[in-house]
């Protein structure tokens, strides 16, 4: 069995304490948007972004971190735009072994299909279906490729969402020629 990455959990929003002193620290909240923004590399979500201000001590995120989501399940490379956003226990940080580059780590957590599968089987939940830390840190990865292979699959994989977002966002178009006989 090979260690992928080491886990490191968010911080319970409900034990953050909020604080109404101007010189409190400001943190954004990274969620669902962001993680969808973060995996694409396109901006596609421009709403309000929920913030507090305390003084207590919250995990953050730094462009190049490798974040995976407990609610979808889904794993993304956080991006510069969202430097310093505050990681609830919603979401975990995963902190990838020497041996592994974080975009295959990625493509395998979202892509591979035995992976996948054992995601599936570990859910929790009645009516909200949830991942679990605990069974995140138990999957069993198969033997990577050299690290060389890790790199280029991780590449194309990124940019293959990147583009298959940027055709989602484009408007339809139509041919502007026309055949006549």
């Amino acid at each position: 069995m090979v260690e992928m990455a080491e886990l490191n959990s968010g911080f319970p929003q409900f034990r953050i304490t909020e604080s109404g002193d101007s010189d409190a620290p400001v943190y954004f909240f990274f969620g669902q948007p962001e993680m969808e923004n973060d995996l694409t590399g396109v901006e596609t979500h421009s709403g309000s972004r929920k913030q507090i201000r305390t003084f207590d001590h919250v995990g953050t995120l730094q462009s190049g971190d490798l974040i995976f989501s407990l609610i979808c399940g889904k794993a993304a490379m956080v991006r510069c735009g969202h430097d310093g956003y505050l990681y609830t226990q919603n979401y975990v940080k995963l902190f990838p072994a020497p041996a592994i580059d974080a975009r295959y780590l990625v493509y395998m957590l979202n892509e591979d299909a035995n992976i996948k599968c054992q995601l599936q089987s570990g859910q929790q939940g009645s009516v909200t279906v949830r991942f679990s830390i605990r069974h995140l840190s138990n999957l069993v990865f198969p033997i990577p490729p050299p690290m060389e292979k890790q790199r280029v699959i991780g590449e194309v994989y990124f940019n293959q969402l990147r583009l298959a977002a940027l055709k989602k966002r484009s408007p339809q178009r139509k041919p502007h020629w026309v055949l006549r006989n």
